[in-house]
């Protein structure tokens, strides 16, 4: 069985590691890749908050430790998997897949999970409809945090929580690598898939076309924000998926990769960083390295 490498012994004398997964719609599957290439690299993860996809990816990952059955789950979603934005406009109700195991395993994984519960210390960040608040959820049903992180406005229903009405927390806090410090994190990493500019469409456009590009006009508001953010992280690393779009579902594999690959660039950083001594290589790591470094 899998052992993920928050549930072994701690190295005495490291520094605690945080993430800090940040918003961006399919650009947040690169978040799969970077675990998956911390597990791989035998770094444990010891603090997870996360902002809408960041917080499906990274909610999931603290309470289950199994980020590959995540990422089986996305790899398998299609194109035809997504439900039509013109449904989407008009159910509000948070689902934007129609892939059967994608979902199952989402209900069947979370059903029971708590916040307080999870393996690895996670925070779900939301923002208060009526002030702009940022909300940092630490207690309470998972499913119902995740949902209220994702829940994008127009396109989604606020999801009510403790008497307020939450929706996505890209608009208080995109990044949240302050939440992980304050979590404990000695050395914050953050994965930032947020997009700098906006890309709409300058000719004819109906009510669909500007529900599809509204995303990208939050990412790019998001991104002003979260400069002033980052500055509370360590390193913040930057997979190169800017050119996928915000519901690019059915193209996991490739940002899947891109966060992965990033991960790999940045691996010796984090071990010097967070005094955390590199394992002898498994078989895994030296063919990944190969093929790598010959480009394959």
């Amino acid at each position: 069985m899998h052992t993920a490498p928050h549930a072994k012994e701690k190295t005495s004398g490291r520094k605690k590691i945080g993430l800090a997964l940040g918003s961006g719609g399919a650009r947040g599957l690169a978040h799969i890749g970077v675990i998956k290439y911390l597990e791989l690299s035998g770094i444990p993860i010891d603090y997870i908050a996360g902002t809408s996809m960041g917080a499906l990816v990274g909610g999931f990952y603290a309470a289950t430790e199994d980020i590959r059955a995540l990422e089986d789950a996305f790899l398998r979603v299609k194109r035809k998997d997504m439900v039509p934005i013109g449904s989407m406009m008009r159910k509000r109700d948070g689902l934007m897949f129609r892939d059967p195991d994608l979902v199952r395993l989402l209900e069947e994984r979370l059903k029971n999970a708590t916040v307080e519960g999870c393996k690895i210390p996670f925070r779900a960040i939301a923002t208060d409809v009526k002030n702009g608040d940022e909300v940092v959820l630490k207690a309470g049903h998972l499913e119902e945090a995740i949902r209220a992180s994702v829940a994008l406005p127009v396109i989604f229903h606020p999801v009510p929580h403790a008497g307020r009405l939450l929706m996505d927390g890209g608009f208080s806090n995109p990044i949240p690598a302050d939440v992980v410090r304050a979590m404990g994190a000695d050395f914050v990493v953050a994965v930032d898939v947020s997009s700098e500019w906006l890309d709409v469409s300058d000719g004819n456009v109906n009510i669909v076309d500007l529900y599809r590009a509204l995303p990208n006009v939050i990412s790019a508001l998001e991104y002003q924000l979260s400069r002033r953010i980052l500055k509370e992280a360590d390193l913040v690393i930057r997979p190169p998926v800017l050119h996928h779009q915000w519901f690019d579902f059915h193209r996991a594999e490739e940002i899947i990769d891109a966060g992965r690959d990033e991960m790999h660039l940045h691996i010796k950083e984090v071990r010097a960083h967070a005094k955390y001594p590199a394992p002898p290589k498994t078989f895994a790591e030296k063919f990944f390295d190969f093929l790598a470094d010959t480009g394959t």
